[in-house]
């Protein structure tokens, strides 16, 4: 089959675009056509797949994603496919990957009534409508049950049509039978790069949109540490943003020179391996997909429980949730908690590549391929 698929935006380090491409290279390796409709691209077109990139322009996120739907809609008119796959909310499509979370609800609790006034609203929620209508027809994949849930209370879409999939971690990211090797061998080389002292304890944080991810709560987590500690200890956050505003808050804190931002980087399955605890205290997050990333590489994880595979941290004993609300004293007082206790980061350490290895954290790209070609019902 010819499958077309949808995306407003991708670039090499985001977790939708890096989904996208897995469960694409596996409807490609059945055997199907891809054919990829975007606005912008960053980084290599995998091999085989046909990528247009739709010429169309506004000021407005939302004009312009309705412009895009219009052009697609045109070509696909002119060039029939067999499948419409978004990874964005808009219509006509035959199948959807949820990776944002429910618009809606997002709208009636987050922003003032007037809001649902503005073209702006009136846009979203029409796109996000076409996509959960309950006279749709579009099968949902999803990757939240709490937003599936969400979903279903602001459309009252049947249960039929959703599709909830397990995680997707890339094989890469499992720790090697010579883990402790390339652990040294990591460290070594990205000590050198980001200072790290002989003794010295790395964090990483994982993630673009820096805001949303709460580098901010990270870099005060580390401002906060006793100072046998907070001397030995540094801060790497990977992700592609402006690094302005949190470098102006490193600085204001004293931490300057013990907080990197490097931009997106390809050597992440390293990080993974070197460093001492992964940070993820976001502000909303659907999932997080690094979260297991980083459990399957035996990496201890200090995150939020507003992410939506925080259960995961609890289910597999390897690290802390910081319960909501959030409080930056208790997230400090955290993370002080785990590195100041050797030992218990090393049984988080072994509890995480046991569960890594007792459950299906894999699976994610084939079980949605079946769903887009119709193997399963």
């Amino acid at each position: 089959m010819q499958l077309a698929f949808l995306l407003y935006k991708y670039f090499p380090f985001g977790g939708l675009q890096r989904d996208f491409v897995r469960i694409a290279q596996v409807c490609q390796a059945r055997g199907h056509q891809i054919r990829v409709y975007t606005l912008s691209w960053e980084g290599e077109v995998p091999e085989g797949f046909e990528l247009v990139m739709v010429p169309v322009k506004s000021w407005f996120n939302h004009r312009r994603y309705a412009k895009f739907t219009r052009w697609v809609q045109a070509d696909m008119q002119r060039r029939p496919v067999d499948r419409v796959v978004g990874f964005n909310k808009m219509p006509g499509l035959d199948s959807y990957y949820a990776a944002d979370p429910c618009y809606e609800e997002k709208a009636r609790t987050l922003r003032k009534p007037m809001y649902r006034y503005s073209p702006r609203y009136r846009h979203f929620s029409a796109y996000e409508r076409a996509v959960f209508d309950p006279a749709g027809h579009t099968a949902l994949m999803m990757i939240s049950a709490t937003q599936m849930a969400l979903f279903k209370q602001h459309y009252g879409t049947p249960d039929e049509r959703f599709h909830l999939l397990p995680p997707g971690i890339s094989p890469d990211r499992r720790a090697p039978a010579n883990a402790a090797e390339l652990r040294q061998a990591a460290r070594q080389r990205l000590g050198a790069e980001f200072d790290l002292p002989a003794d010295g304890l790395l964090l990483v944080q994982i993630g673009s949109d820096f805001h949303r991810k709460g580098l901010d709560r990270s870099i005060q987590a580390l401002a906060a540490l006793p100072e046998t500690l907070r001397r030995r200890t540094r801060l790497v956050a990977l992700g592609a943003d402006d690094p302005g505003s949190m470098q102006a808050l490193a600085r204001e804190h004293g931490v300057a020179g013990q907080v990197f931002m490097p931009g997106g980087r390809k050597d992440v399955p390293d990080f993974l391996l070197a460093s001492d605890v992964l940070l993820h205290p976001a502000r909303q997050e659907n999932t997080g997909t690094v979260l297991l990333e980083a459990l399957v590489a035996g990496l201890p994880l200090l995150v939020t429980e507003v992410c939506g595979y925080a259960h995961y941290v609890q289910d597999a004993d390897c690290g802390l949730v910081a319960p909501e609300p959030f409080k930056q004293n208790v997230f400090n007082a955290q993370l002080a908690q785990m590195l100041g206790d050797d030992d218990q980061r090393q049984r988080w350490q072994q509890n995480a590549l046991a569960f890594a290895d007792s459950h299906d954290l894999y699976s994610m790209p084939e079980k949605a391929a079946d769903v887009i070609l119709g193997e399963i019902k």
